[in-house]
């Protein structure tokens, strides 16, 4: 694992699960973890899933990547849509699971065309439904 940024696989469910979310609006978020030197689907998140359960579906000590289709309605009434990505990175998750996390986290979000926003938390606060709406407009 000497090379982690390189050596990390991305497994083709991870794009075909994303274009979904994005083309097909088939999931509202999914999350993703490493797993054996490549990054795969953890979960997927129904089209009517509340912002809450996208929150609770992150591990409170384990470190993981998510997209989330948020929907907001602008100042001027429009209704609009952007794709967030969540780099998850809890303070009590082990260093070398960090570090794991960080150095792949630039090349897999390249593999996702069609980000908007990106978002780094280390808790729960730093990605609240009110920091999402404010990063959105």
């Amino acid at each position: 694992m000497a090379n982690a940024a390189s050596g990390m696989a991305v497994n083709d469910e991870c794009k075909l699960k994303f274009q979904e979310l994005k083309s097909k609006r088939s999931y509202r978020y999914i999350v993703f973890k490493i797993e054996e030197q490549q990054v795969v689907v953890e979960k997927c998140g129904e089209p009517n899933d509340s912002y809450q359960d996208f929150m609770a579906s992150f591990p409170a000590d384990e470190c993981r990547y998510a997209v989330y289709d948020f929907d907001f309605t602008t100042d001027e009434n429009c209704q609009k849509s952007k794709i967030f990505f969540v780099a998850w990175s809890p303070d009590s998750s082990r260093v070398r699971m960090k570090m794991v996390y960080a150095s792949s986290k630039d090349r897999f979000k390249r593999e996702l065309d069609g980000i908007q926003v990106e978002l780094q938390a280390t808790d729960a606060s730093e990605m609240s439904l009110d920091i999402v709406k404010a990063r959105a407009l």
